[in-house]
């Protein structure tokens, strides 16, 4: 028989060692941590402690991500307060711009295009050409990654300082949620700040609040 027929052998047949008592404890195993051959009670004790170990460093680490998730929607509701609390509707693109830059430490930058007639010659407003606007369309989860179009890098304030990137786009939850009317770019100073695969959730939910909050300023809002 081989080592699996044995196994085997073992797993359909419990009772072996009901019948055969006396060898759990005269089986002696190589101790894994050098020294002395331990007993087969030991070994299985051996094991249990290392898979007690692992089990604590998951819960370590499930522990760390609450604590971190718990800070980063505490920061989101920082920004979705002082929205509110701003009673100027051209400052809030400046003002989102800020307070990401406050909470998040990114750079920050909000651009919208089909804003409504008063709002046509505010800075964070411009005419994107072809390949932004599809990007934006086809932005169906946000992106993270090391690199995004000249164009709209260009958008960052403190681009030199930025090594990773997000891009968020920007959609009216009250009408053509099909096309993108603008976008949220972030930028880091940290390579694996915004990774490629990294979960995007987060990223999300803000692109939700802030696309709420930048939907008033469009045209299509003057006729609701």
């Amino acid at each position: 028989m081989n080592d699996n027929q044995i196994a085997e052998y073992l797993l359909a047949h419990p009772e072996f060692f009901e019948r055969q008592a006396e060898l759990l404890a005269s089986v002696r195993l190589a101790n894994p941590h050098g020294g002395r051959a331990v007993s087969l009670h030991e070994r299985q004790m051996d094991i249990l402690r290392a898979k007690n170990k692992q089990l604590e460093r998951h819960l370590a680490q499930l522990m760390h991500q609450g604590q971190k998730n718990d800070g980063l929607m505490f920061k989101l509701g920082i920004l979705a307060k002082r929205i509110l609390a701003e009673q100027k509707l051209a400052a809030v693109p400046q003002l989102i711009e800020q307070v990401l830059g406050e909470t998040f430490e990114v750079a920050a930058a909000v651009r919208i295009w089909d804003v409504a007639a008063p709002y046509m010659q505010e800075g964070f407003v411009c005419i994107p050409n072809h390949e932004t606007s599809l990007l934006a369309n086809q932005l169906a989860r946000p992106y993270c990654g090391n690199e995004i179009k000249p164009d709209v890098r260009q958008w960052l304030t403190a681009d030199t300082a930025s090594e990773s990137f997000a891009l968020v786009a920007l959609r009216n939850p009250l009408g053509d949620e099909a096309n993108a009317f603008g976008l949220l770019v972030l930028g880091a100073p940290d390579a694996q700040r915004f990774q490629e695969g990294m979960a995007t959730d987060f990223l999300s939910y803000m692109g939700v609040l802030v696309s709420a909050a930048l939907s008033r300023l469009l045209a299509s809002s003057e006729s609701q």
